[in-house]
């Protein structure tokens, strides 16, 4: 029996297959996982549908499925599977070709983007910690100086979506792209990654990693060593991957990390940070000495302050956390730009902040963390020109990010600083559009509004800054601003007082 589609015939009886007419030449198994997503080309095939269904239950490796994949984009061309990232494969040759996009230039450094991970361990509560692991490896990843590499949240951004890693790879600017799966057997989890060159869909490297959830963090330092060794052997410094702070005591402590990091967006709502908050004190209480709990704890209540969710001084009882991070002597960039932000935000400590953030730029200089909130800072002491690289260099390592809202919300008082008023409106106003509710970016369109003389539009934004925070004052206001550059301190009273905040 003979079954076609444009430009492609499959003959499952004498098993061959041509394309526009000529004869192609592949493996058995190939041939088996082609005739599997030709019989299912209307769907994404996940790759545990394709191992059950191509090896007949045999107990195989999901590198043996990306070895097939990687030789049937070379036989068919490289736009022929396309990649589901976190699920599995669609046959793309009748697909309509997507438009050609030019997206930002390739580094002189090596890239990279890993795109989520598929869960092949059979329950999909298990979701969060297969995003977590690769979430881990981004982290890990971008220590390493001479590697750039796409933030999680813009790579993660394809998760479930058929997209060809041509198009990934030019959207992001990047020319590798890693992809992988995660399977479980009791207490034993098994890594498989693929290295891809974006371009032309070439697998150039592949590995799997076995472990109990005990040795996970062992399993992501031999993971992340192995990407950036296959990537570039000049990256192998062990110690700079290293460096993110384990549990001391109890890796349920981790976990629960793990699940609060996902709840703390900029378009999180008031119960998230209250089930963050809560989360936070657990693992705190399950494991004491786990430092980046601590320091995730300030941030999540940073976050919130800056919504309005909370008020400040419902806030500052994290600030002892914060100090003692800052005086450890952390090697965690990530900690650092947390418990930095925490005392420039609660405590008006931006230049205690800035020496942070500096040292965590040193230690990490590919994280968007680190420049959103160095970006934040400087806006905040009223240096606007540094403030705008430090986002626009966020902004190229996480083009895509869902969570870009907070970034733009930067830019709103930045531009604002540099006097580009027009500027610094829309910013607001597609921030504003994407999540209407966090205060921070009412305040600043109020703010903005105001300066421009749109009186109506600044009074309509206090009402619904009142809303969010009924208890705001302009004595609050002024007390408790991070921000120090004196004439935003003048806007500020100016604004608030003839868009009816009350004084005090």
């Amino acid at each position: 029996m003979t079954s076609s589609a444009p430009a492609l015939t499959i003959d499952n009886v004498t098993r061959t297959l041509h394309l526009d007419g000529t004869p192609v030449q592949l493996g058995a198994r190939a041939f088996d996982v082609l005739a599997y997503l030709f019989a299912h080309t209307e769907r994404v095939v996940s790759k545990g549908e394709l191992l059950e269904n191509v090896w007949g239950g045999l107990a195989v490796e999901e590198g043996n499925l990306s070895v097939q994949i990687s030789a049937l984009r070379k036989a068919l061309g490289p736009k022929s599977i396309a990649t589901v990232p976190g699920i599995g494969y669609k046959l793309a040759l009748s697909d309509a070709p997507l438009p050609d996009t030019q997206g930002p230039a390739l580094p002189d450094i090596p890239s990279l983007a890993v795109l989520s991970f598929a869960n092949l361990t059979g329950q999909a509560s298990q979701d969060y910690l297969v995003d977590g692991i690769a979430a881990e490896l981004i982290g890990a990843l971008t220590r390493i100086g001479g590697l750039f590499v796409i933030a999680a949240t813009s790579s993660f951004a394809y998760k479930g979506r058929a997209v060809q890693l041509a198009d990934v790879g030019r959207e992001l600017g990047v020319r590798y792209i890693l992809e992988g799966s995660i399977q479980q057997a009791s207490s034993t989890l098994r890594i498989s990654v693929q290295l891809v060159e974006a371009e032309t869909g070439r697998a150039i490297w592949s590995d799997r990693f076995t472990g109990t959830l005990d040795e996970i963090f062992d399993l992501q330092d031999r993971l992340t060593e192995s990407v950036a060794a296959a990537i570039e052997p000049t990256l192998r410094s062990a110690e700079a991957l290293r460096s993110r702070e384990k549990p001391q005591n109890d890796l349920r402590a981790y976990d629960i990390c793990l699940q609060v990091e996902p709840l703390m967006r900029f378009t999180s709502k008031a119960d998230d940070f209250t089930r963050a908050f809560a989360l936070l004190d657990k693992a705190i209480a399950l494991d004491p000495d786990y430092a980046y709990a601590r320091a995730l704890r300030c941030w999540a209540y940073t976050i919130a302050c800056g919504g309005r969710f909370i008020s400040i001084h419902d806030a500052r009882h994290v600030l002892p956390d914060a100090y003692a991070l800052l005086d450890g002597g952390s090697k965690d960039a990530t900690m650092l730009t947390y418990a930095g932000h925490t005392v420039a935000f609660l405590d008006k400590g931006a230049e205690i902040g800035l020496v942070a953030l500096r040292k965590a730029r040193s230690l990490n200089p590919n994280s968007v963390t680190v420049f959103c909130s160095s970006g934040w800072l400087h806006a905040y002491v009223g240096e606007f020109e540094t403030a705008l690289k430090e986002i626009e260099r966020a902004l190229r390592l996480n083009p895509l990010d869902p969570n870009t809202g907070f970034v733009r919300s930067a830019l709103g008082p930045i531009m604002l600083g540099l006097g580009r008023n027009d500027e610094a409106v829309a910013m607001l106003e597609q921030s504003y559009h994407e999540a209407p509710n966090y205060g921070s970016t009412v305040f600043s369109l109020l703010c903005c509004y105001w300066r421009m003389g749109r009186i109506e539009d600044a009074r309509r934004m206090g009402r619904e800054l009142l809303q969010i925070n009924p208890g705001l004052t302009l004595k609050y206001t002024l007390e408790t601003t991070p921000f120090k550059y004196p004439p935003y301190l003048a806007l500020f009273k100016d604004a608030l007082t003839g868009s009816g905040i009350p004084l005090a």
